[in-house]
């Protein structure tokens, strides 16, 4: 019996290690044979589905050596058009609809037309992307959208079709180095970037992540962070094509009901998320909509994406039985892990730090203002890494490239993280936050993540996000955006008296802001300028005080 690699729930479909490379392989030679050739970027809109692990992940691209790039389906048309003519793109595969998490399906007709105006005449052409040759489209809309106002597009299984060839691929002279995924920066900050990653990169990357949640060809690996988003196509696709693993899409956007159906009926053996997903997944067991049987089979995981409260990491433990998950730590820039903790590590460990460094990568502590300065064990700067982990460049922005990416005394290029943190005598990294994010308050710098651990102890808070807002007295302040756990009553003034009891006055918020969600990049980190942003405007309307 042959292994099963990929399902996908949601399109009632199974494939296994083979019948992607066979599909893959005919992909590759239709998009080859409609002009796609090596190094030209094809950028992808889709969401967790087959479509995509054929094109991506099982190499229909990079069997071709053309450079996939990945766009967060739930960019607007100006951010896709910006994109596409950044990258100079040669090829758009896109779905008719876009699906994203708690939203209705959002036809992408409007946005094609925004890129290509006459949807009427026999060719692509596009003035907002002059490079702009194909758009390849796949219909997920089940007959929501008249392809007959696309004209110009070709469908995605014609693309099939025309490579159905028992004939090899062409040689395409491919090498370790060559880039083949530009992923842009998950816009935490205002402004994302085009990360160049390699074939070394992201394979050596996805090796050694399986290797350190011991996956083997008997694990089966519930995966509902986004193929688009180095978390889905890294850590999930290539950890488990690089261990004859399976990989299971729930939806092709996450939902927490989907995503615990999902592990109950495939008996899943590892679940990955970010800490906003597992929370949402813990909430439908807590209020019964889940009923709490089928987990059995669960032992590890990835948490990912931002540091996980210790309340979480406990909960995971005990109801959902991954005694074993794993905390990764990376960035875009990194392919992405640098830095992981094993399924074996003390739970403190677990809680407390991201593990140690991968092999093949070296990290050290640095002065953030002198970055030739390494700073000893226990004492926090910010966190530079090496190895060949490191992205090749940002696409087209050398500037930008050479403040990230610099060089040590003997020519060593050092990834700068932009993360503040500590190593301790063991080789453990504990992240504190980020060095932007850092509050500093009357000369006194306070680290978010501290306060927020300590606000999420209380029963009532589903989520907190802390951030610093200008003071005239102090700089800046302690301000906590918090979400209730529905049906929780908790006040303002009981977060502070929690946080002066547990921690200390200075840390004690001035401003809490009552919310029911944040604003997040797509693989769900919390982005903080926005909060900011909204915490401004909240002050000046007189609220957060009570």
């Amino acid at each position: 019996m042959e292994t099963v690699q990929l399902v996908s729930r949601h399109q009632r479909a199974r494939l296994t290690y083979d019948d992607l490379d066979r599909k893959s392989n005919d992909l590759a030679r239709g998009l080859w044979q409609r002009g796609v050739k090596k190094g030209d970027r094809v950028a992808v809109s889709l969401g967790n589905n087959i479509e995509y692990a054929i094109y991506e992940a099982t190499y229909g691209l990079f069997k071709i050596g053309a450079i996939l790039a990945p766009l967060n389906p739930g960019f607007n048309a100006q951010q896709v058009i910006a994109a596409l003519a950044h990258l100079e793109a040669s090829h758009l595969i896109i779905g008719t609809e876009t699906n994203l998490p708690r939203k209705e399906p959002r036809s992408n007709t409007q946005l094609l037309r925004q890129l290509v105006p006459d949807l009427q005449a026999r060719r692509i052409e596009s003035e907002a992307v002059p490079s702009l040759q194909q758009v390849i489209l796949f219909e997920n809309s089940e007959g929501r959208v008249d392809l007959s106002l696309l004209r110009p597009t070709v469908n995605y299984d014609t693309v099939l079709s025309e490579g159905s060839s028992p004939d090899p691929l062409p040689k395409q002279l491919l090498y370790p180095d060559d880039i083949l995924n530009i992923q842009f920066t998950s816009g935490t900050t205002s402004l994302p970037k085009a990360a160049c990653l390699t074939h070394r990169s992201i394979l050596n990357n996805g090796k050694s992540i399986g290797d350190r949640m011991l996956l083997t060809e008997q694990d089966i690996v519930c995966c509902p962070p986004p193929l688009f988003h180095c978390f889905g196509c890294i850590l999930g696709y290539m950890a488990t094509a690089t261990h004859g693993s399976a990989i299971v899409f729930p939806t092709e956007a996450f939902d927490p009901y989907a995503t615990l159906k999902a592990v109950q009926e495939e008996n899943c053996t590892a679940l990955y998320g970010v800490p906003t997903m597992f929370i949402a997944e813990l909430e439908l067991l807590q209020n019964g909509t889940v009923p709490y049987t089928g987990f059995e089979h669960l032992r590890t995981g990835i948490a990912a994406g931002s540091s996980i409260p210790a309340e979480i990491m406990r909960k995971l433990h005990k109801i959902l039985n991954l005694t074993e998950l794993t905390i990764c730590y990376g960035m875009t820039e990194t392919s992405p892990v640098s830095a992981m903790t094993t399924t074996d590590d003390p739970l403190e460990k677990r809680i407390d730090s991201v593990g140690k460094v991968l092999p093949h990568v070296e990290a050290k502590v640095v002065s953030p203002t002198d970055h030739t300065k390494i700073l000893p064990v226990g004492q926090r700067g910010e966190l530079v890494v090496h190895g060949y982990l490191v992205m090749k460049e940002y696409w087209d922005a050398a500037d930008r490239t050479a403040e990230v990416m610099v060089p040590d005394n003997n020519g060593k290029i050092w990834m700068h993280t932009g993360d503040e943190a500590e190593m301790d005598e063991d080789g453990y990294i504990k992240i504190t936050g980020r060095i932007k994010d850092i509050i500093i308050k009357g000369g006194e710098n306070i680290h978010p993540l501290e306060v927020e651990n300590c606000i999420f102890g209380l029963e009532a808070v589903k989520e907190v996000s802390v951030v610093g807002l200008t003071d005239e007295r102090y700089g800046e302040v302690v301000s906590a955006f918090v979400v209730k756990h529905e049906g929780n009553s908790v006040t303002a003034d009981e977060v502070r008296k929690w946080v002066r009891e547990k921690l200390s006055h200075h840390l004690v918020p001035k401003y809490v802001f009552w919310v029911e969600n944040y604003p997040k990049t797509a693989s769900g980190k919390i982005q903080k300028f926005k909060l900011k942003d909204e915490g401004i405007k909240l002050v000046r309307e007189g609220k957060g005080l009570q």
